[in-house]
């Protein structure tokens, strides 16, 4: 028998970010995520700590946490210090970082690194000696300084393609999170983990709204903007075949220098829109209704019993634009519908 999804929500690092959780939690979400991006949003394990202390039971995770961005040692730290205020609540989700590492001018890290941070983040939590740069390292707090080893924390990895489902089979991870749902061949019953998260950005519709609404164009227009950074950010010259797209690459280029470019690109990202992005989005029209998850209640409450026939167990839910409250209790309300 098919379960029906359980439906978290995904935010960025605000000064507001405690409030917000105490919502979610009240409308009952799963889980929070906290965006790892430092260049656009306050840090994320920082915001993570906050709402641990702010909040009772609400469960707590990286969306998704970036090697490359901290030592090993570093995110081990800060995982058990996060544990310790909020046992139990916590997942670890790992990913290559696209945003993250492209809004600092690099490249997003290798899945052999991933696969080899992943690793020596959880033989630290485990209170082993690990090899790290050619030195030995071990989690040595004392008691009182930090939560006694093991610390068991479940650490899942952001698995898109098939390079990604590759790595979370070689981690024999218990969890993952996708951005689209593999072929049914790509997750089989094989696979190690048990829990499949499922990335959708969007917003609920009210009765007579469409694109031209000025509250779905904030909502919803941060995520059809992420997919033009997205393709910028692997093809500058391909934004010129979307709508808009020729205009949005000549005020991105009229603007910084090449080299310098990539630290404008992403502003906003999957939370409000910048006046470029403005451009792109109206250029789109009803386009910006196709991605994510945008629609009436009805059709919102289908897709989660068509995500759950695909064996996805959580939607994350990315809401955006200025009235986050307003999303969170549009989205939360479809979902128990």
């Amino acid at each position: 028998m098919t379960s029906r999804p359980g439906y978290s929500c995904a935010l960025p690092g605000t000064a507001d970010v405690v409030e917000k959780a105490k919502l979610a939690e009240r409308l009952g979400y799963r889980r929070v995520w906290l965006f790892d991006s430092p260049a656009l949003h306050g840090d994320m394990w920082v915001a993570l700590a906050r709402i641990a202390a702010g909040t009772d039971r609400i469960g707590l995770a990286t969306g998704v946490a970036v090697p490359g961005l901290r030592h090993p040692m570093a995110t081990a730290s800060a995982i058990g210090s996060v544990h310790e205020l909020a046992p139990g609540r916590l997942v670890v989700a790992f990913g290559t970082g696209f945003t993250a590492r492209h809004t600092l001018g690099m490249k997003p890290i290798s899945w052999a690194a991933l696969t080899c941070h992943v690793r020596q983040v959880r033989a630290l939590l485990d209170g082993e000696v690990v090899d790290i740069d050619g030195e030995p390292c071990q989690m040595m707090q004392s008691a009182g300084s930090g939560p006694p080893r093991p610390i068991n924390v479940p650490l899942w990895v952001a698995a898109s393609g098939p390079k990604g489902i590759g790595a979370a089979r070689e981690l024999n991870v218990p969890g993952v999170v996708m951005t689209s749902i593999p072929p049914q061949s790509d997750h089989g019953s094989a696979d190690p983990w048990t829990e499949r998260a499922l990335l959708r950005f969007g917003t609920v519709l009210r009765p007579g709204e469409d694109h031209t609404s000025s509250r779905v164009i904030e909502a919803a227009g941060p995520g059809y903007a992420s997919i033009v950074h997205a393709v910028w950010q692997n093809a500058s010259n391909a934004v010129d075949a979307l709508p808009g797209g020729r205009a949005w690459r000549a005020s991105i280029e009229a603007e910084r220098p090449e080299g310098h470019r990539h630290l404008v690109v992403h502003q906003g990202h999957l939370s409000q829109l910048t006046e470029r992005d403005r451009g792109v989005v109206a250029a789109a029209g009803p386009g910006i209704l196709e991605p994510g998850w945008t629609g009436d209640a009805a059709s919102t409450a289908a897709r989660f019993e068509e995500a759950g026939a695909d064996g996805v167990t959580e939607i994350v839910y990315v809401p955006a634009g200025p009235d986050i409250p307003g999303e969170l209790t549009a989205f939360a309300a479809a979902a128990n519908s």
